[in-house]
């Protein structure tokens, strides 16, 4: 499930006169990008024809943007609400979400906590317009974990399998859901391994599940050829979460420097979300968040910057996120501004091109190179210049997925 439907007749776009970001290097290239049957087949001094072309006026093309902690059925900032929605509600509005992704450039997203084969599926054959889509299906929560939904005072039950965490204790039910998971075609398995801002009873900074718990989740994920993704917070949750094999620290925003060395001896990335945090501190009173939750995320997001920073200066490899939920998801392109601002726009581009793409173990995205995806966004200036251009939504961009202008009624 890694490519949207083609059209019946191939056609082959030519985009000229750009300078070309190719997700690494620092130097732009001066050239064309020649895209055939969805790949990448010639960048440079190209020569050959097309069926379509398109004249970047000296703009700057870089990768399809990739975001690794996206949520398609993240429809409310209200855990309850969202667990209790009907899934037909929860895919419909999935289908807007990931639609809208696509247009701001994000050719690809790695759902970690939701999603499922019949979304994939859905997005694989072309049914709806949206990015390639990697998921992990429901995150798995201990018993009053971050994906309990339900208020200490309530007694609805909540496990079983829901939209977007699935309660599951002990070793040998945590093994059997993993298997599912993978069976079901799940790229990867997300855990929570501290506690949260949105769920109402779990703590910040407490680790979740027992060592032989995660140990048994990142034995089946790595058996599989696969890993595991872990929502963490503070020193002691990362830490806990790392040495027991998790590979991917979404958040990490309370880490010190102790830590992030753990993180870099153990080859754990780093996903911060900072968009997050920065918009339910501006909007979560207006969208009904809970006091307790706008108080946790005014805690994690006074070190989110702080925390990038401290992994930086200790070599931990840092990918990029957004965690938007409900009404916030249209701040997508804010995590992008946040994220620069802490680590400046060459790392924030490699951030959200080529190191995800090593998270998700792909080769073929976040890059601009013959025989990658033809996943490209289109600036109309040069963020290294000007690096809002990323960013503004007023400033002008063209998409292109497998090949094919977003929004192209071809598609």
């Amino acid at each position: 499930m890694t490519s949207p439907k083609t059209n019946a007749v191939n056609v082959s776009l030519r985009v000229d006169n750009a300078l070309i970001f190719d997700g690494h290097s620092a130097e732009l290239q001066d050239g064309s990008i020649l895209i055939q049957n969805g790949v990448i087949a010639q960048v440079g001094e190209v020569d050959a024809p097309a069926d379509r072309a398109i004249d970047a006026k000296g703009g700057v093309a870089i990768p399809g943007l990739i975001d690794a902690h996206f949520h398609a059925y993240g429809a409310s900032l209200d855990l309850l609400e969202l667990q209790s929605s009907p899934l037909s509600y929860i895919a419909l509005s999935a289908a807007v979400r990931l639609r809208d992704t696509l247009q701001r450039g994000f050719t690809t997203v790695r759902d970690v906590a939701g999603g499922d084969a019949g979304l994939a599926k859905a997005l694989s054959q072309g049914l709806l317009p949206g990015p390639r889509y990697l998921f992990t299906g429901a995150a798995l929560s201990q018993t009053g974990g971050h994906g309990d939904p339900h208020p200490s005072d309530s007694e609805l039950c909540a496990h079983g399998g829901d939209h977007l965490a699935e309660i599951v204790d002990g070793v040998d039910a945590l093994r059997k859901v993993v298997r599912e998971r993978f069976r079901s075609g799940a790229h990867a398995i997300k855990i929570m391994a501290s506690g949260g801002v949105v769920s109402p009873t779990d703590p910040l900074r407490n680790p979740q599940y027992s060592a032989e718990e995660i140990a048994a989740v990142t034995d089946e994920a790595r058996r599989r050829g696969s890993y595991v993704a872990a929502h963490a917070y503070s020193s002691e949750a990362v830490v806990h979460a790392v040495t027991n094999g998790v590979r991917t620290i979404e958040h990490g925003n309370l880490i010190d420097r102790p830590t992030a060395e753990v993180m870099r001896e153990h080859d754990a990335f780093l996903v911060p979300t900072l968009a997050a945090y920065e918009a339910m501190d501006r909007r979560g009173a207006e969208l009904g968040m809970a006091e307790v939750s706008r108080r946790k995320n005014r805690e994690v997001l006074e070190w989110g910057q702080r925390a990038i920073e401290i992994a930086r200066d200790a070599g931990v490899q840092i990918g990029f996120g957004t965690d938007l939920m409900g009404a916030l998801e249209d701040e997508q392109l804010v995590g992008l501004r946040l994220q620069a601002e802490a680590d400046g726009i060459l790392n924030t581009l490699r951030s959200a091109t080529s190191v995800n793409a090593a998270i998700i173990g792909r080769d073929d995205v976040g890059v601009i190179r013959a025989g990658a995806q033809g996943d490209l966004v289109l600036l109309a200036g040069n963020p290294f210049e000007d690096a809002s251009v990323l960013w503004d939504r007023r400033r002008p961009r063209t998409v292109v997925h497998a090949g094919t202008t977003v929004g192209d009624p071809q598609t």
